[in-house]
Order: structure tokens, then sequence, then C-alpha cells
């Protein structure tokens, strides 16, 4: 599989990791849209949101623990932060690999929606 974070996940692709448990992973964006903008990523190669199934159920549950603690962390859980998952190419989902964008660190602006 060609799949820019399964090989993060491996440890062959570099990453500036800001999270980790057995089936959880986050790092920072390489081109963040906030100050602060970390990528959280369930370890299982999960294509996107409409593959999740009962069987992951305990894996989304910790991709929105750790972005709790993130936040916690970072210092923007109090003044607030976005989470974002985007589904499919309308929705604009560039890596199909499951993951959610949490930013913060500034008043965010409203989201572009049609």
């Amino acid at each position: 599989m060609d799949c820019i974070f399964c090989k993060i996940v491996e440890g062959t692709l570099p990453s500036t990791k800001v999270y980790e448990s057995d089936t959880v992973v986050a790092f920072q964006d390489i081109k963040p849209e906030a100050p602060v903008h970390i990528l959280i990523i369930p370890k299982k190669h999960i294509a996107t949101m409409n593959d999740v199934t009962a069987v992951d159920d305990t894996i989304m549950a910790e991709l929105f623990t750790a972005a709790r603690q993130i936040a916690i962390e970072l210092g923007i859980a109090e003044s607030g932060y976005r989470l974002i998952n985007n589904v499919n190419s309308d929705g604009g989902q560039l890596v199909y690999h499951l993951h959610f964008h949490l930013l913060g660190g500034e008043k965010l602006g409203a989201l572009n929606a049609k």
C-alpha cells in the first residue's frame, strides 16, 4: 500500500508526533492552516469515515480522546478548537487514510460551506 499516513505509522516517513498510543498517532501538519494544526489518525488503515465499522468503535473513541488530550496539552481546550474530518473528494479528502484535523490557537473563521 502506498499510503503516506501508513508510512508515518511505520516510521518510514518522519513526522513531529505530539501523541501516540497502541492504536492512534497524532502529528503536526506539514502545511498548517492555523497556529495549531495537528493530524490525528488511527494506526489501522481505514480509508474514509464511510469505511468505519462497529469493529472500529474503540479506535474511534480513542481518536476523540486523543483530540481532547492534545487540545488540553497544547493550551487550546478552553479558548476553543475545531475538529474536522473530510470524506471523499467532494468533502475535500486528499489522503485516503481516516484522519481528523485539530485546528486552533487563534479565532477561527466561519467554514466555507455553500
